[in-house]
């Protein structure tokens, strides 16, 4: 079996037998190969179906290569083009690389020559594709920090606090498991305040310890501590007029918590290793996977602290509590350009998802990296997704393979590893051998559980 067209090309020429040839030479290359004698015929090609590299000859009865890449290019059409010109026609080629042409070749020319220049052509644009699709996930999970998604009634709660609550200029705790969307509050919280267009300052306590957080929150002067080797502002003080947000607030110090609840009480501050008074004007928000109650009855938080920061509470349900969202969350994690198996979701929305929204977005990005062909399968979910709903005391197998391994994924486990094991583990002779690509044998080195171990060549004798 041979391997699958990696590129998809299409020649345009008018002259039959120099076409021919360039069909031939190039379906042999292993692209997949589509021509047409004019502009007319290759742009009705080019409404059809998506190709990767285009080939012109300039000089065409009718509309001229020149022409038909600046249709090209007026439609957006996702494809890199390469112009084929004779010694006369240099300015027109020229003109093409203007127009956004990819290069050009003036005949005669060796086929070596165009064949490595299609192949720079298309790894172009392989690279813009890529990252064209890692704007649209960051695009994606930007639009996921800015977007609470819920119509089950615990989270119509959560909305209708987030609106009274947002205008008002009290401390509010965010309370939550992690990964259950806290900082996503927080910023509905401050975007619905009146203090909207000041700054909205995050920090998270756990992530720092003792001696950087206190610096990071009120800041330092010159020469305070060792390595203090210029004045640091605060963020009380960039905040100033805005909102704080402390993430993680139960993780907090005792001594910070003092120096927290003056800044709370009068608005006044004071930075490391500094004797001037400052004031600030700031909101606090603040969020915790702990019970601060329970925090605060075994002597690990203020309880003075506790009732300031505590004005009025917000409590984020776990995922698992509100199941029904999940068709909701997982069609906006996915996008509206993927296809998802019917069987997907039901899995999803049994999962117990420890690590709440943040594990299933996970899961969605891991599945996109896995699919083939835009679509999301059973298949492509983690296996701690899949197999933590299989019944207890039984063993957990890939979908679609029976306990007896008598089943057609079972039978491509068993392909799979044994070209593996032919050519020693290495992947890319395996693949080929295949007939498939690199990554799409990872994918399926994944889908059957196939650990590196069970391709690995014997331990040479000695």
């Amino acid at each position: 079996m041979s391997p699958a067209p990696a590129i998809h090309l299409l020649v345009v020429e008018d002259d039959s037998d120099f076409r021919s040839t360039l069909v031939q030479r190039f379906s042999r290359a292993n692209m997949s190969v589509a021509s047409s004698a004019d502009a007319d015929q290759a742009w009705n090609l080019i409404q059809q179906r998506e190709f990767d590299v285009a080939v012109f000859d300039i000089l065409m009865p009718g509309m001229s290569g020149i022409d038909l890449l600046r249709k090209f290019k007026e439609a957006n059409v996702d494809c890199e083009v390469i112009m084929l010109t004779g010694q006369g026609t240099i300015e027109s080629a020229v003109q093409a690389m203007k127009l956004g042409a990819f290069d050009y070749l003036t005949k005669p020319f060796p086929l070596k020559e165009l064949e490595s220049l299609i192949q720079r052509a298309y790894e172009r644009r392989s690279l813009r594709k890529e990252n064209r699709q890692l704007r649209t996930l960051l695009e994606r999970s930007q639009a996921a920090t800015e977007n609470m998604i819920g119509q089950s009634e615990a989270m119509q709660q959560v909305f209708h606090l987030i609106e009274r609550a947002g205008p008002s200029e009290k401390a509010i705790l965010i309370q939550g498991e992690s990964g259950t969307g806290k900082e996503l509050v927080a910023r509905a919280l401050h975007r619905r305040s009146a203090r909207r267009n000041k700054p909205l300052v995050v920090i998270n306590c756990a992530a720092l310890p003792e001696t950087l957080l206190e610096s990071e929150l009120f800041g330092h002067e010159k020469g305070s501590f060792t390595g203090a080797a210029a004045a640091k502002t605060g963020l009380f003080e960039v905040a100033d007029g805005g909102t704080l947000f402390i993430d993680e607030i139960g993780e907090m110090p005792g001594s910070l918590q003092a120096k927290l609840l003056r800044v709370l009480e009068d608005g006044h501050m004071r930075r490391v290793g500094s004797i001037k008074e400052r004031r600030v004007d700031v909101r606090l928000l603040a969020a915790t996977n702990r019970d601060l109650a329970a925090e605060v009855a075994a002597g690990r938080f203020r309880e003075d602290l506790y009732y300031r920061i505590n004005v009025m509470s917000l409590q984020l349900p776990p995922l698992r509590e509100r199941a029904g969202d999940i068709p909701l969350l997982v069609q906006h994690f996915v996008g509206a350009d993927w296809q998802i198996e019917e069987d997907v979701v039901p899995v999803l929305t049994r999962h117990s998802w420890p690590g709440n929204v943040r594990q299933l977005i996970n899961a969605i990005e891991r599945a996109k990296i896995l699919a083939d062909d835009k679509t999301i399968r059973v298949a492509d979910l983690p296996r701690e997704v899949v197999g933590s709903q299989a019944a207890p005391g039984t063993r957990s197998t890939p979908p679609g393979v029976s306990a007896d391994g008598d089943s057609l994924a079972a039978i491509e486990r068993t392909k799979v590893i044994e070209v593996l094991l032919r050519y020693a583990g290495n992947k890319t002779r395996a693949a080929r051998s295949l007939g498939i690509d690199r990554r799409k044998l990872y994918r399926l080195m994944d889908k059957h559980g196939i650990q590196p171990g069970e391709v690995a060549p014997p331990p040479a004798a000695t």
